[in-house]
């Protein structure tokens, strides 16, 4: 039963190895709570653990979880369940309990997760949702962690492409963290699954997130990083992912910019360069879908002349009008009338890029 699953998981003393171990060992939490002293002592739990889970009162709590679950519409899913994420089965410390609010679905074993920077650049933000949209449509989740910056940017794009997204947190369903992002969750729920392994009222304390990261590799067949700087914590991810055996892929940056240098490390240590999709694909041995190829409008020669100067990289009004010849006035004229044709986007701060 679900409340036998909640009160063994707040037993002190056990932790995710010994749950496994003891449930596996006498067939379920029931079975664990039934046994003898002696009995759970031939098990491999010394004394004290063992006192603790035959002393165990604490029905409260264990109430005031279930009312909790019931009340944000919580499944509890245990790694003896069917629908336990198959990729999660592989690894070793994967978490006997997951909250999941949404669906996790077979399908979802073939995901990617985006991750990187709090403090992503525009570069980053344009390189997630690029590779986000593009995983998407060949038919790939995306897994990020619902942070900031990268982790919120993958997830939007996804969500914006139609697919579907895994947010892992590293707090309880029942907290919304970052608060900013509560509709985000609600479209990822609706899309998607926000998981946990963390108990419900669990704060987003600073040790939680190393912990929920080897989730958030262990539930993808690879792990891009976007962006990072020298100190990030996408290196504890981008470790774990390499221990599960996953694909470890890092999108290079310019060698001056802080928020690349932990992704050209992590290349400098042996990840994956990825210059494109094609890249992430082809190493995972997945075929690229078939995409219809995009019919340019016809276009005015002012227009063309702007369009043309423009690439990937986001580029400042003043920059394109000297490139171009034109007043900044006109140019930004030209540039409405593209933005219209769904041509060229504009980021923050008079930055352009041509929308591929």
């Amino acid at each position: 039963m679900i409340e036998d699953w909640i009160a063994l998981s707040l037993v002190r003393g056990i932790g995710e190895w010994k749950m496994k171990l003891l449930v596996n060992h006498f067939g379920s939490p029931s079975g664990v709570f039934k046994a003898t002293v002696t009995e759970l002592a031939s098990a491999g739990i010394n004394r004290e653990v063992a006192c603790n889970i035959k002393n165990f009162r604490d029905t409260s709590t264990v109430n005031r979880h279930l009312s909790l679950i019931e009340k944000f519409k919580i499944k509890l899913i245990t790694f003896l369940d069917e629908n336990y994420p198959a990729n999660l089965t592989t690894l070793e410390d994967a978490p006997p309990l997951l909250y999941v609010s949404g669906e996790i679905k077979k399908s979802d074993k073939f995901a990617v997760a985006l991750i990187g920077s709090r403090k992503a650049t525009v570069y980053g933000k344009l390189m997630t949702e690029k590779l986000a949209t593009g995983l998407v449509k060949n038919g790939l989740a995306i897994v990020s962690g619902m942070a900031r910056g990268i982790d919120t940017v993958a997830h939007t794009s996804a969500l914006k492409a139609g697919g579907r997204t895994i947010a892992v947190l590293g707090c309880g369903l029942d907290v919304v963290y970052p608060p900013e992002n509560k509709r985000l969750e609600e479209q990822i729920i609706e899309n998607g699954a926000v998981v946990s392994e963390f108990p419900m009222g669990t704060k987003p304390l600073a040790g939680n997130f190393p912990t929920r990261n080897r989730i958030i590799s262990g539930l993808s067949m690879g792990v891009v990083v976007v962006e990072a700087g020298k100190n990030s914590g996408v290196f504890t991810t981008a470790r774990c992912a390499a221990e599960q055996g996953r694909e470890v892929f890092a999108v290079p940056g310019n060698v001056s910019s802080k928020m690349s240098v932990g992704t050209n490390i992590l290349i400098k240590e042996g990840a994956k360069v990825v210059l494109d999709l094609n890249d992430i694909l082809e190493e995972l041995h997945l075929e690229r879908a078939k995409e219809t190829e995009r019919v340019i409008p016809e276009l005015a020669q002012d227009e063309e002349t702007v369009y043309n100067v423009l690439t990937a990289v986001p580029k400042h009004i003043d920059e394109i009008s000297s490139e171009v010849g034109y007043p900044v006035s006109k140019v930004l004229s030209i540039l409405f009338n593209l933005e219209m044709k769904e041509l060229v986007r504009q980021s923050a701060g008079k930055l352009f890029v041509k929308q591929e």
